[in-house]
């Protein structure tokens, strides 16, 4: 059989991908057991469903989350956002996540069968409304509950749970569909009384990435203990600045759900808003949920180029990321990077038509945008428009050269103020088109 050369470009990006951004170790929280396994819902036998459980009794833990703003919600987030609203997110001790079906768009059929994984998953921990559950794949069809159920059983009888890498590893390849790697991160952290903490995270997407919410699959945990009320502003915050920051192809899933849970099994203090601490976790968790982020761009289907666009001086924070995220899911930009095509016009349009809240955070006149090389070559910043006025002697070669580096910077800056935001997306390639052309086959 031949194969194409694009599945074999493919292959060789993936295996780039593993060794670039694929941990081989990494620190967990404590209180926290994973497993994962292939019930055969997916046709190539890979792994497919994943449970994540706390097993800290110390304390109850705190849950929140930030869902899709798709008018279509899948059943698995419809469920999940009712048990934290019944739950006012105490209590939450699991996550279980299939991939293969999104169990979307699958009317009342579909809320039940969500309801029986959560409630299986319920009876094995011997208490109610204890389980969140995700979903992922083929939209408009419905999960293969007897798999499914069958899954779940293996896993508890067996006790196939664990804490060490490979287990989490195995989870984050539980989740993927067009994924070419898997996505995890972990990090420890110390408070200022000298108290260390864990973060762990795991995402998956590379296709339908257009923020909203959170673009994708992903959890966050910890050990840290915090109140729910907090829990949920901290990972409000961090998602706004990371998942909502992300851009692939411009499309939001019905799916998308980010939700963290912190179990309170490092001896410290409730964490609250009122707490000295708070800021500085909420930064931490912002970071630690950009680094996160930044996997699934990278993976994006068929991106050659990782992209950040920096938009600098704005009125507020809102603005700036109204335009960087105007940017980012421009067909145009993301084709002329692409091409390595230096079409600074195709930029300037974005701006112009992204729906400002402040007018007045763009002035035409004081405008600047470049685009800035992320290896060691000089220049650095090759200037496209100053103060307003384009640049009529760009050096052509240069901007070939920065844009054929696999990361690259877009720099605006609008010197109306002093607020920015940083957004990450791709180029949008042939290969794009291959991946999703054929995906349900």
């Amino acid at each position: 059989m031949k194969i194409s050369s694009s599945l074999l470009q493919r292959a060789a990006a993936t295996v780039d991908k593993y060794a670039l951004y694929v941990p081989k170790s990494g620190v967990f929280p404590k209180g926290f057991k994973v497993a994962s396994t292939a019930t055969g819902v997916k046709k190539n036998g890979n792994l497919d469903l994943g449970i994540i459980l706390n097993t800290n009794k110390s304390r109850p833990s705190s849950a929140a989350a930030v869902f899709t703003t798709n008018k279509f919600k899948a059943a698995p987030v419809v469920l999940s956002k009712s048990v934290l609203d019944k739950t006012d997110g105490e209590g939450v001790d699991a996550i279980i996540v299939n991939s293969g079906c999104a169990n979307s768009v699958t009317g009342e059929v579909g809320l039940k069968d969500a309801q029986t994984i959560v409630g299986e998953v319920n009876d094995f921990l011997g208490k109610g409304d204890a389980t969140l559950t995700m979903s992922t794949g083929v939209i408009g069809q419905r999960l293969q509950m007897d798999k499914i159920s069958k899954g779940i059983k293996q896993m508890f009888q067996k006790d196939s749970f664990g804490s060490d890498f490979d287990s989490w590893l195995g989870l984050a390849k539980s989740i993927n569909t067009t994924d070419t790697f898997p996505k995890l991160v972990t990090s420890k952290f110390s408070l200022p009384n000298g108290t260390e903490y864990t973060l762990t995270g795991i995402a998956k997407g590379a296709g339908m990435i257009c923020p909203n919410m959170a673009t994708l699959l992903g959890f966050i945990v910890t050990d840290l203990p915090i109140k729910s009320t907090a829990l949920q502003s901290m990972l409000r915050s961090s998602v706004d600045r990371s998942f909502n920051c992300i851009s692939v192809d411009g499309d939001m899933s019905t799916n998308d759900t980010i939700c963290m849970i912190a179990n309170g099994a490092v001896n410290t203090s409730v964490i609250d808003e009122s707490s000295p601490e708070y800021a500085q976790v909420k930064s931490q968790v912002t970071e630690f949920a950009q680094q996160l982020a930044q996997l699934v761009v990278r993976d994006g289907e068929g991106a050659t180029k990782f992209v950040t666009v920096n938009v600098k001086n704005a009125l507020n924070f809102k603005d700036a990321k109204v335009i960087a995220e105007a940017i980012s899911n421009s067909m145009l930009v993301k084709t002329a990077l692409y091409g390595q095509d230096a079409n600074w016009g195709r930029i300037l349009c974005a701006i112009g038509y992204a729906k400002l809240g402040d007018l007045a955070s763009l002035d035409p006149t004081k405008i600047n945008v470049s685009f800035v090389a992320t290896d060691d070559s000089e220049p650095r910043e090759l200037k496209l428009i100053v103060n307003g006025t384009p640049q009529l002697d760009v050096d052509e070669a240069r901007a070939s050269e920065i844009l054929s580096l696999p990361d690259l910077e877009v720099l605006v800056n609008l010197g109306t103020g002093k607020e920015e935001c940083q957004f990450w997306t791709c180029d949008l390639s042939h290969e794009y088109v291959t991946i999703n052309g054929d995906y349900r086959s």
